[in-house]
């Protein structure tokens, strides 16, 4: 195994407090809610000690205390303040964009894990459902878990083709249910009712052709009624997964509205449970922003807009009103002009600071594969003036900044980047 840049290889018993470390064995293999962490107890030194490896990654640059200065070569001439200031400037811009390249690398392996996870709970629903609905669980275990275990997370945009379209749906749903869930304060058991829920609400469709899995505006009454058996059959699989009546129930009600326009029994929100109304709400988010027909597809920013106007008698208002702080005004690939004229692309919002996103500016002086993101909270006097639908970018910007055709989500430790220029 070869050492990214700006990180070493150390032997595991040589670890110590302090040290900011890589587990590059997959997020499943290991009980830690992150793959890259700084060590800060004991116990996860125990841990470490314990999972079976020998040498793993670390990183100086992130650790406390940092590494000894290196005394410069004798005989060598030192820089002047404005070079050595150059040089400093290159070297922390380096490291800076490695670390956000491996944190970018980390959400999309552990990411592909999961879809990978949930294609087999669903090729095996049929033949297999006690084992099926037993791997769903362990999967939204993991994710649970990951999630407790994080003070702030941050909403990070993957980039195209990670996973299936079946999956990626099932896995980003379940993300972003799971961080609503947790915004909430549910409990363990709701947070795994929700998950399971979110991750199998549509494994109904696996018994009825393609061409009904999505309702289009052609259908006649008969075809309507087919696409709606979905939730009919889901709920018969979800007895035969075993899955708890939590989780069963948010299957059933999946489709259902606040105001008692949704189906099958067209129950308002008074007689559906919150995870039902959670999942609802961010199953239709996906599906505004990733339709059957990518023409059709509208961007982040715009879905959210358009379940706050046409959305708000449909949805919970409480439910609605918390997933819109919590994915921001311009969530992950939104297409943004900021205030001094640049455009940029929305990659990553964290909880506590969903006005003030992070994002990847299309700037001409540096090439794209040098591109810093940028992270609005800490950077002074900067913001967004508004939103842009891609096609509407110059050429130059477009190609540059490259937004997802797909939108997929997943989570990151909300950790704070520097101001850059």
């Amino acid at each position: 195994m070869n050492p990214t840049p700006h990180t070493e290889l150390i032997e595991v018993s040589a670890l110590r407090l302090g040290m900011f470390v890589h587990l590059d064995e997959g997020w499943m293999s290991h009980p830690f809610a992150f793959s890259s962490f700084k060590i800060t107890s004991e116990e996860q030194l125990a841990t470490l000690r314990s999972i079976g490896l020998s040498v793993l990654r670390w990183s100086p640059q992130d650790s406390d205390p940092e590494p000894a200065a290196v005394e410069p070569a004798s005989g060598g001439r030192a820089l002047t303040p404005d070079k050595q200031a150059l040089v400093d400037t290159r070297l922390a811009h380096r490291e800076v964009l490695e670390s956000q390249r491996r944190a970018l690398a980390v959400c999309e392996r552990q990411f592909g894990e999961a879809t990978r996870a949930s294609s087999l709970v669903f090729d095996n629903v049929a033949a297999q459902p006690a084992d099926a609905g037993q791997a769903a669980e362990v999967l939204v275990r993991q994710l649970v878990d990951k999630m407790v275990g994080a003070e702030d997370v941050c909403i990070r945009l993957l980039s195209e083709g990670a996973g299936d379209k079946v999956s990626a749906h099932a896995v980003s749903v379940s993300v972003i249910c799971l961080l609503m869930g947790r915004a909430f304060g549910l409990g363990e058991a709701d947070m795994l009712d929700l998950g399971l829920g979110a991750l199998l609400h549509d494994v109904g469709k696996l018994d009825i052709p393609f061409r009904y899995h999505h309702r289009e505006d052609h259908f006649n009454a008969a075809e309507n009624k087919y696409y709606e058996s979905h939730v009919a059959t889901g709920t018969a699989h979800a007895r035969r997964l075993g899955l708890s009546a939590g989780a069963s129930v948010v299957i059933a009600q999946h489709h259902e509205c606040s105001d008692g326009s949704g189906f099958p029994l067209g129950i308002n929100s008074d007689r559906t449970t919150v995870p039902s109304r959670i999942v609802a709400l961010v199953n239709a988010y996906d599906n505004l922003c990733n339709p059957l027909n990518p023409a059709r597809a509208v961007t982040p920013h715009e879905a959210v807009a358009q379940l706050f106007a046409q959305g708000r008698n449909r949805f919970d208002t409480a439910t609605l009103g918390a997933f819109i702080k919590m994915m921001g005004v311009y969530p992950a690939g939104s297409v943004v002009q900021l205030t001094d004229d640049r455009f940029a692309l929305v990659v990553g919002v964290s909880f506590s600071r969903g006005l003030r996103p992070r994002v990847l500016v299309h700037d001409p002086k540096v090439p794209r594969e040098e591109a810093v993101i940028l992270d609005l909270e800490t950077v002074s006097g900067l913001g967004i003036r508004r939103s842009l639908k891609p096609m509407s970018l110059p050429e130059a910007a477009l190609g540059y900044l490259s937004p997802r055709p797909r939108v997929n989500y997943f989570f990151e430790p909300a950790r704070v980047l520097e101001p850059q220029s």
